[in-house]
């Protein structure tokens, strides 16, 4: 499969990467999380090339991720600012990040502490069944294709007992 085709493949992991699967992305969707808005405070930010950056903005525009508002009229200026869709991406993005302050961080810890406004305690995110609230892990889960994508998805050998 080529790179330029995830968006049609028949899997919502393939098509979620070809809207954010690329570094610039995901790290331009961390600096709209920590509030920057407009495009020379994520270049100066980032380090990142104007081109590549307009390039990026402009893919999460149009995927919806993104909303341009002006907030100037004369001349008109536009800064980014998520949508519902892109605030949807919060989870991932904490659980990336807690993957990284759990493997990645070195000797001195997680470079930034989350802290829960309710309660006041740092935090990290936890997956967790929708409907009763347990913790999930992926032996936890069970995958079933769609009817109209039996067995199209899942390798054959899938529907025997699984244990990740």
């Amino acid at each position: 499969m080529r790179w330029e085709e995830l968006d049609q493949q028949p899997c919502s992991l393939a098509r979620a990467l070809a809207v954010v699967g690329d570094r610039w992305t995901l790290l331009v969707l961390r600096e709209c999380f920590l509030g920057v808005r407009r495009f020379d405070e994520f270049e100066k930010r980032l380090g990142i090339t104007r081109h590549v950056l307009a390039d990026r903005l402009k893919k999460l525009t149009e995927a919806g991720v993104l909303d341009k508002v002006a907030y100037q009229q004369r001349p008109l200026r536009e800064e980014y600012c998520l949508s519902a869709k892109g605030r949807d991406l919060y989870p991932a993005i904490m659980a990336l990040v807690h993957w990284g302050d759990s493997h990645m961080s070195g000797v001195e810890g997680a470079p930034i502490r989350h802290v829960h406004r309710t309660c006041g305690q740092p935090m990290h995110g936890v997956l967790v069944c929708s409907d009763c609230g347990e913790p999930l892990q992926p032996r936890d889960v069970q995958l079933e294709e769609a009817p109209a994508l039996k067995g199209q998805l899942l390798p054959a050998h899938w529907h025997e007992k699984q244990v990740v």
